[in-house]
């Protein structure tokens, strides 16, 4: 009976697929684009998505600017499928606003971090 036990899980293990670096998925989509001068805010636009790309990275914007937003260290609780917690004023995200991640599954948001300057990366 192990035999087969064994042969059914490593035929599911073959479907899975490799985990990636987050740093080659921002390499990816930022590809093609220049970066420039880091400012200290960005305006908080309806049709555009603020995502996780790992522990120290936030990424808004889509299409031809992208904003990166590099942390000044890992942020406990921000995941790629985290529930971000900003708490921004004014119509924009600014260097110092805070930011939290809630996992999925959980009731209480992980621990606070500030944001840095953003650098957009455009389109030439």
């Amino acid at each position: 009976m192990r035999p087969v036990i064994l042969l059914a899980a490593l035929a599911i293990a073959g479907c899975t697929r490799p985990v990636e670096p987050a740093a080659s998925g921002l390499a990816r989509e930022l590809a093609g684009h220049v970066a420039g001068a880091p400012q200290s805010c960005v305006s908080i636009a309806p049709n555009q998505n603020l995502r996780v790309i790992d522990a120290g990275t936030i990424v808004y914007g889509y299409g031809r600017t992208i904003y990166v937003n590099r942390l000044a260290g890992p942020c406990p609780g921000l995941e790629p499928l985290s529930t971000l917690i900003i708490q921004a004023e004014g119509g924009r995200y600014c260097r110092g606003d805070r930011v939290q991640g809630r996992e999925p599954g959980a009731v209480v948001a992980g621990p606070t971090c500030n944001l840095q300057d953003w650098t957009p990366y455009r389109m030439p």
